[in-house]
């Protein structure tokens, strides 16, 4: 792939700027537990590089330790749970590629009170504390004039690699009340959406 501008061959689309959202993920899960010693990314093995090494940077900076756990089964990531409970995680980074055990995630990290942050709001909705990421209907509204620019004669390898334009923050007060963590008024303000 030659770049974003031009990928070359038959290749266009959306990217998602995964390191990017890896970093912004971390940082605003600071903001809430700001002395979070451990933090544990959880993701499916084969995930995207990026995610790992944004996630792992982010932790430098912001002066977290973060522990790395890529799944290949269910059964290795109920282990992966348990051994991170012994070593004393203090929040939890769930990625996507995890999304159809989300709702087991969320009910261990409520019953071991671990912050979670993950990308889709969906993460939220189901009880998670937070989500931050693209703006998935904006997305899919912009692949859609992409399909139609190529069934109109457009070459994909013309077309630019889009970056996302939209992003969106939604907090879970429900999930912070239970955790018992009071989220700084500077995060509610930047959020698209605060569940209550």
């Amino acid at each position: 792939m030659a770049g974003l501008a031009r990928a070359g061959g038959n290749i266009t689309g959306h990217s998602a700027t995964v390191a990017e959202m890896a970093a912004k993920r971390m940082e605003f899960l600071k903001a809430i537990v700001p002395n979070i010693p451990r933090v544990a990314f959880l993701a499916r093995a084969g995930v995207v590089k990026q995610a790992v090494s944004g996630t792992e940077a982010a932790g430098r900076t912001l002066g977290v330790q973060v522990s790395t756990v890529l799944v290949r089964n269910p059964g290795e990531l109920e282990d992966a749970l348990t051994s991170l409970k012994k070593a004393q995680v203090g929040g939890l980074v769930v990625d996507l590629t995890l999304r159809e055990r989300w709702p087991w995630i969320v009910e261990t990290a409520l019953k071991n009170r671990l912050p979670t942050v993950s990308g889709p709001r969906e993460f939220v909705e189901i009880g998670g504390l937070m989500a931050y990421g693209p703006h998935f209907p904006d997305l899919f509204r912009r692949a859609a004039t992409y399909v139609d620019k190529i069934l109109k004669g457009a070459k994909p390898a013309d077309l630019p690699v889009e970056q996302p334009s939209k992003f969106e923050l939604v907090i879970n007060l429900k999930t912070a009340k239970a955790l018992g963590l009071t989220i700084p008024q500077s995060l509610l303000l930047r959020a698209d959406q605060v569940i209550e």
